[in-house]
């Protein structure tokens, strides 16, 4: 009788392997000038870092009166063309919630404004905001509401009614993203630190922020960057709260303030966002803080251009300087909007006790 061999197996089909597509870049930028003037700087700003191309865009309404908050100025169209020119930019924005934003308003006034805002008597100046954006083309903007809500600078700070801001907070983001056609991203931005009022208990909700932000200067006087880091409500704590939510970071300002021309700082923050990508991040580049605009800052420039031109950046390890000793005190000058708007910011006066 006739045998049959068995048939030989099949060959293992490869199973097919594909890396992960890599991590987009963090977006690069810097405040220059909130007018036509700063998309001008940019082109410059570019060129001074080899070529490095801005991809981010910043700017700032007015908060004097509800019709600037609603976008009347003109030049929102320049930032939108800016932003149209070319694929990959990002347009951030940011927006009080309360005209007369630096009047020093009183707490109890304050108070009474943000529940006014909580129970929607502000609900059409931010719906016009957002048909003006949408209108323009920049429907996914980048939306910094209330920003440094946990100090006392702005009308727009949370801590003399923490549940009514974030009401009212939440509130702003429904509102806009309601309106036909948005898709606005919205970053929560308080100033690093506890400051007044600790800023986990202004956050509004997962299901309205998009984006953790953080304002993080080198302030006060005599605080080491590994402070800055540790300290309650700092760096670290931004980073680990963002991850518990799910969210990004973002460092919209950022810069040097209370303690001079450090360049340890400057290297150490730069650091700080390499091991923790933010999803965008933009110096304040005006005295006391920046780095083109601001001649004072010779040796943090110096780092600075470095790391961000061209086919630059930070050498592996660090050149071995020691961090400097912060300056004994270096405290800025309210000039006045007329002429701080001249000279690119406040001057900061320093002081040899």
């Amino acid at each position: 009788a006739a045998s049959t061999a068995p048939a030989p197996s099949p060959a293992p089909t490869a199973t097919p392997t594909t890396s992960p597509a890599p991590a987009p870049a963090p977006g690069f930028g810097a405040y220059l000038h909130y007018s036509p003037r700063g998309i001008t700087d940019m082109a410059a700003f570019s060129r001074w870092l080899g070529g490095r191309e801005v991809t981010v865009g910043h700017t700032y309404l007015p908060g004097d009166v509800w019709q600037n908050i609603e976008g009347a100025p003109a030049w929102l169209a320049d930032w939108a063309a800016w932003y149209k020119a070319e694929p990959g930019r990002t347009l951030v924005l940011n927006v009080p919630m309360l005209e007369r934003t630096e009047a020093r308003v009183p707490d109890a006034m304050v108070a009474r404004e943000l529940r006014r805002g909580a129970a929607g008597a502000y609900d059409g100046h931010f719906e016009r905001l957002a048909r003006r954006l949408v209108g323009l083309g920049v429907k996914d903007a980048v939306l910094v509401v209330g920003w440094e809500m946990n100090g006392t600078t702005y009308t727009h700070r949370c801590g003399p009614d923490p549940r009514a801001w974030r009401t009212y907070w939440a509130r702003i983001a429904r509102v806009m993203n309601g309106v036909e056609g948005a898709g606005f991203r919205f970053d929560f931005t308080p100033t690093r630190g506890r400051d007044a009022t600790p800023w986990t208990e202004c956050y509004p909700g997962d299901d309205v922020v998009d984006i953790v932000g953080m304002d993080s200067y080198d302030q006060p006087y005599g605080t080491d960057f590994d402070r800055q880091i540790s300290e309650p409500y700092g760096l670290q704590a931004q980073v680990d709260f963002a991850a518990k939510h799910g969210k990004a970071i973002s460092y919209p300002e950022w810069g040097l303030f209370k303690n001079g021309d450090n360049a340890e700082y400057m290297r150490r923050m730069i650091r700080w966002m390499d091991a923790h990508p933010p999803l965008y991040q933009t110096i304040s580049d005006y005295c006391p803080h920046g780095v083109w605009q601001c001649r004072m800052n010779q040796r943090a420039t110096a780092v600075y251009r470095q790391a961000f031109k061209a086919g630059g950046g930070l050498p592996a390890e660090d050149a071995g300087e020691k961090e400097q000793a912060p300056m004994r005190d270096c405290r800025p000058v309210r000039l006045g909007g007329w002429l701080e708007e001249r000279l690119g910011g406040r001057l900061c006066v320093r002081f040899n006790w």
